[in-house]
């Protein structure tokens, strides 16, 4: 009796792109160079909180954001102010409820352990060792410490958990730009409402965005195996019932 040769799926056969994307050492350079440039300045901040190294350059950025301040241009620094604020939790809660609606375990486990890591950790670490003045009558509440911007380091981690877990490869280029605009928007809004420094609002940046890089290039092979696993559950969903057989399909009994 001839059989048929089995088909393997496509999902099976092609190599891993999730993987091989998050693995490039540009990744694991590019996450620890963003550490670095939101580490190093709190070291040069904290001998002399309220006069470090380049205040100077600071001062001549809050002097070009004048103040105080009305109009258009208080709306999107509103806007951003909130969503760095009660939104900035509500979506990554969304994102969460979606994942666990989707069965996606592990990039649940990932979500949450990146968040809470980079901002209690990391972001509120830097706080407490630096705990560096704000300007000064903000326009907004804020709480203790100016360096690193906890909003703008939201707003970039959130951008890279967004980009690595919903986003296919073939079109995060177009949402890395996109998300850097989104936070170069909100370093913006920080410092025209006079809430941080200027290289607050750009440690906050990298701190976020390394971050989330850093964790997307350790987990990546587990996140991964769940994709994998989605691709060919999928395959098979996709297939359903055999179809049955005809007679001009039936192997040939001899």
């Amino acid at each position: 009796m001839s059989r048929n040769p089995v088909t393997p799926s496509p999902a099976a056969e092609r190599p891993t792109e999730a993987v091989a994307s998050a693995r490039r050492p540009g990744v694991l350079v590019a996450a620890l160079l963003l550490l670095g440039v939101s580490a190093l300045p709190a070291l040069a901040i904290r001998p002399d909180p309220a006069n470090p190294p380049f205040q100077g350059l600071d001062d001549q950025w809050l002097a070009w954001m004048g103040g105080p301040h009305d109009g258009l241009y208080w709306i999107p620094a509103a806007v951003l102010n909130w969503f760095g604020g009660p939104l900035g939790v509500v979506v990554p809660l969304a994102l969460l409820f979606f994942l666990l609606l989707r069965r996606r375990w592990t990039s649940a486990g990932f979500l949450l352990g990146v968040y809470f890591a980079g901002n209690l950790l990391v972001v509120q670490g830097l706080k407490r060792l630096v705990d560096r003045p704000r300007p000064a009558n903000p326009l907004v509440r804020v709480d203790h410490g100016s360096f690193p911007s906890g909003h703008v380091a939201g707003a970039a981690l959130l951008v890279v958990l967004v980009g690595v877990l919903l986003v296919p490869a073939a079109r995060r280029r177009a949402w890395w730009l996109g998300g850097t605009v989104f936070t170069l928007a909100m370093m913006w809004s920080r410092t025209w409402l006079h809430a941080h420094w200027l290289t607050d609002t750009a440690a906050g940046a990298a701190a976020g965005a390394g971050a989330g890089l850093l964790a997307w290039w350790l987990c990546a092979p587990a996140l991964a195996r769940e994709s994998d696993r989605g691709g060919r559950e999928s395959d098979r969903g996709g297939r359903g019932a055999a179809a049955p057989v005809t007679p001009e399909a039936a192997p040939a009994i001899p």
